[in-house]
């Protein structure tokens, strides 16, 4: 078994939310998300292979579900004229477009991606290294390059179907900002979870 009874109503809504989202991106001709849905699908088939040898914790498997959907939902829900991903969620700076669901999309999308960075980089450290700090700072740089390689995908979408909606130069940099900002909350969870992690201790078999 691949999964733990845990862990399989995470691959049950995954098996729901993506062919159905597939089904309206094909009946929309939105052929862009097709994209997105085999990056999903690769994704979620690599965690599935090596779920039992990593183990991912539940917050990480439901956190990249709940990213899933919600960027699938964001460019296939139609909201008036546009999609969800063009909402103002919260009118903080007109200019920019912010607080727009897509930002908020990526924040918590790129903050998953720093834990998840910070749970595979983890077993790698000797024993006895405490510098938490310098851990986060990897794993936010970490969580940030896969929001950079989202761009890149979003490039390769713009390249090959100049129809897209992905957006401008302001729209990549503020998706960057929003990447980094999801992955600094999630680099302060970490840090709040190793303060009040109790103490290891290590016997060094000179007691008896």
């Amino acid at each position: 078994m691949l999964l733990t009874k845990r862990e399989l109503p995470v691959l049950f809504v995954s098996l729901i939310y993506v062919p159905f989202f597939t089904w309206i991106a094909l009946g929309r001709a939105n052929y862009e998300f097709l994209l997105y849905v085999a990056v999903i699908l690769v994704v979620g088939a690599w965690i599935l292979w090596k779920q039992r040898r990593i183990k991912f914790g539940l917050p990480i498997l439901w956190g990249l579900s709940a990213w899933g959907i919600m960027h699938m939902a964001g460019g296939n829900v139609r909201v008036g004229d546009g999609v969800l991903y063009d909402v103002i969620l919260v009118p903080l700076i007109a200019e920019y477009h912010i607080l727009r669901y897509d930002q908020v999309v990526h924040m918590l999308g790129f903050g998953i991606a720093t834990l998840l960075c910070h749970h595979l980089l983890r077993p790698f450290l000797r024993d006895g290294i405490e510098r938490i700090g310098t851990l986060l700072f990897l794993v936010v740089l970490m969580g940030s390059g896969f929001g950079a390689i989202n761009e890149i995908i979003e490039f390769i979408a713009v390249v090959a179907m100049p129809e897209t909606g992905v957006g401008g130069y302001t729209n990549t940099l503020l998706d960057l900002v929003f990447n980094l900002i999801g992955g600094l909350v999630a680099a302060g969870w970490l840090a709040r979870r190793e303060a009040f992690r109790p103490p290891v201790t290590h016997d060094d078999g000179m007691r008896g």
